[in-house]
């Protein structure tokens, strides 16, 4: 945990906001993105690296990833590409941001699985904007995702108990051809 992460995470103890891991290989952008998002409500950690992003992830939950496109090392796109691969982490929204205007890396962070990417130099109150509508958007697909849950276990009990009331049903039709063979042998004949 760098210096940057080390103050959010003291300062955002207190704080119930979304966590978002913020990676950026410039620690000035890191310390201007982690104050400026912290200052909103949300709790950060940094990283300055997509390498160390995936280790942070692995150490901890985040709702939202917000990462430079052009990083040494590991790119964007790649961690972009790293942490779809990876079940538990599929669905957490990831904002790139870069510097450059040309259409090539943004296609490929779209195409890796970017939510979404801004171009620098941005206006703070937008990305906020963008991000508190992503992570909406991920609250309610989560909220949809346990509903849905909640649904298909009630269709497994309801099937379960439908099968059960099926067996009695057989079991008393039989026990009913049992008792109208013997009512239709006890008979007496009629002369």
């Amino acid at each position: 945990m760098n210096e940057s992460n080390a103050l959010s995470a003291t300062s955002g103890a207190a704080r119930k906001g979304p966590r978002i891991l913020i990676v950026d290989p410039k620690r000035t952008n890191l310390t201007v993105l982690a104050r400026r998002l912290g200052d909103e409500g949300y709790r950060i950690a940094t990283a300055e690296t997509g390498q160390a992003a995936i280790a942070e992830l692995h150490r901890n939950t985040f709702q939202m990833i917000l990462a430079e496109l052009y990083m040494p090392g590991m790119s964007g796109s790649e961690m972009v590409r790293a942490v779809r691969s990876e079940s538990v982490w599929r669905d957490i929204p990831i904002i790139l941001i870069t510097g450059r205007s040309a259409p090539g890396g943004a296609v490929q962070a779209y195409a890796a699985g970017a939510d979404d990417v801004v171009l620098k130099p941005f206006h703070f109150e937008v990305l906020a904007a963008r991000i508190e509508r992503r992570l909406a958007r991920a609250k309610a697909i989560e909220e949809l995702r346990r509903d849905n849950a909640t649904l298909d276990a009630r269709v497994v009990t309801r099937a379960i108990e439908l099968g059960e009331v099926r067996v009695r049903l057989l079991e008393s039709e039989a026990e009913l051809r049992r008792l109208a063979g013997l009512v239709v042998t006890e008979r007496p004949e009629t002369p």
